[in-house]
């Protein structure tokens, strides 16, 4: 075993660590909201993590992880640092970057949808009705997406375009609407370009949820995508529902970008989808290895971006997505091939 091969096996080891205390304390955050024995199960262990956090801020001297806020928002962080980069590779092997920034706009339909519907219903509007809203909204545009490229006698990325630009478009009208009917509790700033402040403890559970959906998916239906990212064309003769597939992966597309929404923000989360992909493709001789390495550097885009942005109270977003470029750029600098150069395996 190759020395590359060890430093990605303990690299993934890490993340799957991460990502299992993750989804520890969204567990420990839910359950201590219950009753009986798995409430104070749940109350014990979360008041164990927060202290944890005390004994960092102690260690290093900051001030953040003693709250549960900042436990949340590194707990989304990390699962959007897997699957966002996880999708994304087949999304940059099909020349599909475009959809990623497509359904986020599509996204932010979908919160305009929802202050529309806070203004005309017993709504709250608050972020997670938001989120939700905009999670249904999202996924029945990718499969209408699918549908108008697939009827369509224009180039393909023209139906790209008009969802794009029509989608925002019909998000800022509905929004002014809303806004006019009544006010709701949140900034849209907030999800245009990410914040903190809006990752609520049913958002963060909604994250993991959809994470293992999506992680699961991937695993199951790996052979199936591979194949249609490098031969469509062969799938349909091999009989393969390749229609179906792409709805899936159009759909779980959706899913990725309504969650990672909540810290990257409508404008920005495209870029957790294609960045670390590309920077992958630069150094993976395989897929397998792209795909591995695109989730090590979206991991490694999201905390580092997490870190410097709380660090210096600044937005999110615009942390990560340059912390991704930075490794893009490194990654180009360092490869000595063309992005094309890649075995199907």
């Amino acid at each position: 075993m190759s020395v590359r091969n060890v430093l990605q096996g303990i690299s993934l080891l890490g993340i799957a660590i991460l990502a299992a205390l993750s989804l520890l304390f969204i567990s420990a955050d839910w359950l201590r909201h219950l009753g009986g024995p798995l409430g104070s199960f749940g109350t014990d262990l979360f008041a164990a993590i927060l202290s944890g956090g005390e004994w960092v801020d102690d260690t290093v001297g900051t001030r953040v992880f003693q709250h549960a806020f900042t436990w949340r928002s590194v707990s989304t962080g990390i699962l959007i640092g897997i699957v966002g980069p996880l999708v994304g590779t087949f999304l940059v092997h099909r020349q599909m970057a475009l959809i990623g920034e497509t359904l986020a706009h599509t996204a932010f339909a979908g919160v305009a949808v929802g202050v529309l519907l806070a203004g005309l219903t017993p709504l709250s509007g608050s972020s997670d009705e938001l989120v939700f809203i905009a999670l249904i909204v999202s996924a029945v545009a990718a499969l209408g997406l699918q549908w108008l490229t697939a009827h369509t006698d224009s180039y393909g990325d023209v139906p790209i375009a008009i969802v794009l630009t029509g989608s925002f478009a019909v998000g800022t009208l509905l929004i002014s609407w809303g806004r006019d009917i009544s006010p709701i509790p949140i900034e849209i700033e907030d999800f245009l370009f990410g914040s903190l402040a809006i990752v609520t403890p049913e958002g963060t559970r909604l994250v993991a949820v959809l994470t293992v959906v999506v992680v699961g998916l991937v695993v199951v239906n790996y052979k199936q995508f591979l194949f249609i990212t490098f031969d469509e064309q062969a799938a349909q003769v091999a009989r393969l529902n390749v229609s179906g597939y792409n709805s899936l992966l159009i759909v779980m597309t959706a899913v990725v970008v309504v969650g990672a929404m909540q810290i990257l923000g409508v404008i920005l989360v495209a870029g957790l989808l294609v960045i670390p992909a590309a920077a992958a493709s630069q150094l993976g001789k395989s897929f397998r290895e792209t795909l591995v390495l695109s989730v090590i550097f979206g991991q490694l885009s999201v905390l580092l971006g997490l870190a410097f942005a709380v660090s210096v109270d600044l937005p999110p977003g615009g942390a990560i997505i340059v912390a991704a470029i930075i490794i893009y750029l490194i990654a180009i600098t360092v490869s000595d091939r063309a992005i094309g150069q890649i075995s199907v395996h």
